[in-house]
């Protein structure tokens, strides 16, 4: 079985690579596992034909075939046309060629969505590659020439989304690239011209904010705790006092009870 990997709109030439094809008396080519019969040549009357209506119809008006090579063409191919290819002669049994086509979508440029997050006091970029409506590829972001993170999907996928978290004052470039074995789409990113509003405030603002609101944190903090001890050095000494009166009252009973006695 040959391998052959095209992109979708591109046209594919399938031959059957028989030294010997002009001697064979009919050419039938089929297609899927079903071994749907899709074009044929018959040299007996010198004539070929497409069975576009096979196969659900899905080669209508696309099939052309070569009288004299018995090669077949698909051209405009779509991704409906993947699937196993057969090339068989009536003169003998055993099979002329088989192909496994594969056609691969046509991949999206991914799109890179930015925002600003507060982690630890200083500002993150929390930035998320995402793409629709893809299959057979890899989603994967790079770090200049290192790769960081990939996923992958054999499926078609309704959505494909990879987060990254970047800190500040990164100064690298980065890059979400798209690929499947045969072709791929890249978006590229300089951190450096990331510092956009965010919240309504640019980046040099959240840190002023930060700095503002920290120290401010600070204060009630330092203020909370300075109210407690104030409260607690109110209530010791309330304590001492009461235990003080308490322990006077105790001596000047004992002293009534002395003058009693005498």
């Amino acid at each position: 079985v040959k391998s052959v990997s095209v992109m979708e709109g591109d046209s594919v030439t399938l031959n059957t690579d028989d030294t010997d094809i002009q001697r064979k008396d009919q050419i039938l080519w089929r297609f899927g596992h079903k071994d749907i019969l899709i074009a044929q040549i018959n040299r007996k009357n010198n004539k070929s034909k497409c069975h576009e209506d096979n196969a659900d119809g899905r080669f209508r008006d696309r099939l052309q075939l070569d009288h004299q090579t018995g090669s077949l063409s698909i051209p405009n191919t779509r991704t409906t046309d993947s699937g196993l290819y057969t090339v068989t002669s009536s003169s003998i049994v055993k099979l002329l060629n088989t192909f496994n086509l594969t056609v691969y979508a046509r991949l999206p440029v991914p799109v890179i969505s930015t925002g600003c997050s507060v982690l630890r006091l200083y500002q993150n970029y929390s930035l998320v590659c995402s793409v629709l409506n893809v299959g057979h590829v890899t989603l994967s972001w790079y770090k200049g020439n290192s790769l960081l993170s990939s996923i992958s999907v054999s499926d078609l996928s309704i959505s494909l989304s990879l987060p990254l978290e970047v800190e500040y004052q990164d100064k690298n470039t980065y890059s979400c690239v798209l690929n499947n074995p045969i072709s791929n789409q890249t978006q590229h990113l300089d951190i450096t011209q990331l510092c956009q509003t965010c919240s309504g405030r640019t980046c040099g603002d959240i840190s002023i904010y930060l700095l503002k609101h920290g120290l401010t944190i600070l204060y009630l903090v330092l203020i909370s705790a300075a109210a407690a001890g104030f409260l607690l050095i109110v209530a010791a000494v309330m304590i001492f006092c009461t235990c003080r009166k308490h322990k006077k009252a105790n001596h000047v009973g004992k002293y009534d009870l002395m003058l009693i006695h005498l």
